[in-house]
């Protein structure tokens, strides 16, 4: 396990490092969002619902919003400036006994392990809590939020339960409980009855979870019928320079006013990229073959003088032009 927590309890002027475990997992099976025709994750991006833009996690702050529509924006730094005692200590309260919580205030429950040289004060507390049968209300704040919380005893480990607080808790406010609704005798025997032959110890290990079983054997079920869909893999990187020049040549076009199609893969071109739409080049002769090699050289020079490479091109074909044929000089000789 790996702490999410570390501070002190504070039991009167003795001060017990601890570190704070989440005493609980979930067991349930996790589904991915994905396309039902090819099993492709189906991924979300953090749009500004202003500009439109995709925002970095490093630019994300938290905002509340006021009832005028006016949002205030807190950033990191507010949170930490915050005076907070309880940012790095278990505070006990008072101590009371557990029967006069309500469980409906438990939320979430973790394990306190002692820190270091702790331990010896760890036990003094873990024993007298143990020997008094009572729980230490407590406060602590987790993850930029307080709560109160309960310390009790557990298989020789102090564990705490976070709790919400009663303003938090809702009233029921049904109509039945308004009206007069008696039942007979006879049946509040026979269910007390009921409940008196279904009385049993308590023992979560005697329980299953039906549907996590059933999912399980679904799934291998399929499995086992080849009934799998294999995801084809899709490299980040060519998609990034697809967009990438897709985007460069819709900026062209917007600067240059709404060029032409031709105009708009030159710069593309420039730029490394395939044109969209460009007819097919004349067939080189093959006495060019030799000059293939100085090629790259060419079109790098190209790429930064546009002007000074149509030019070349144009003398290459002028002395090609002026060239007598190889043949023909043999037969002559």
């Amino acid at each position: 396990m790996r702490s999410i927590w570390r501070g002190a309890v504070s039991f009167g002027l003795v001060s017990i490092g601890v570190k704070l475990y989440s005493a609980t997992e979930d067991k349930d099976i996790r589904f991915h969002q994905v396309h039902a025709t090819d099993g492709g994750r189906v991924k979300y991006r953090r749009v500004c619902s202003i500009d439109g833009e995709e925002v970095e996690y490093s630019d994300i702050a938290k905002g509340y919003e006021l009832p005028s529509g006016e949002v205030v924006i807190l950033t990191d730094e507010d949170f930490d400036e915050l005076p907070l005692s309880t940012r790095r200590e278990i505070e006990v309260l008072e101590f009371v006994d557990q029967d006069e919580i309500d469980p409906i205030m438990f939320e979430k429950t973790y394990y306190l392990e002692p820190d270091g040289p702790a331990a010896r004060p760890y036990v003094l507390l873990r024993d007298a809590l143990g020997n008094a049968g009572q729980v230490a209300i407590t406060k602590i704040a987790i993850r930029q939020r307080e709560s109160l919380a309960a310390l009790r005893v557990r298989d020789g480990v102090l564990v705490l339960h976070t709790m919400r607080w009663p303003d938090e808790i809702r009233r029921p406010d049904f109509a039945f409980l308004d009206e007069d609704i008696s039942v007979r005798p006879q049946e509040l025997k026979m269910a007390e009855a009921l409940i008196g032959s279904m009385t049993a110890e308590f023992d979560a290990t005697q329980f299953t979870d039906d549907y996590r079983e059933a999912m399980t054997a679904l799934l291998e079920a399929k499995q086992s019928g080849g009934e799998v869909q294999q995801v084809p893999e899709a490299p980040d990187d060519g998609a990034a320079v697809v967009d990438l020049m897709s985007a460069l040549r819709r900026s062209v076009e917007r600067a240059r006013g709404g060029a032409s199609g031709a105009a708009a893969d030159d710069a593309a071109d420039d730029a490394g990229a395939a044109p969209a739409k460009k007819a097919p080049a004349k067939r080189a002769p093959a006495r060019r073959k030799a000059a293939a090699a100085d090629e790259p050289a060419a079109t790098k020079a190209a790429a930064e003088t546009p002007a000074a490479g149509k030019k070349t091109t144009a003398a290459k074909k002028t002395a090609s032009a002026d060239k007598p044929p190889a043949k023909r000089a043999r037969r002559s000789a």
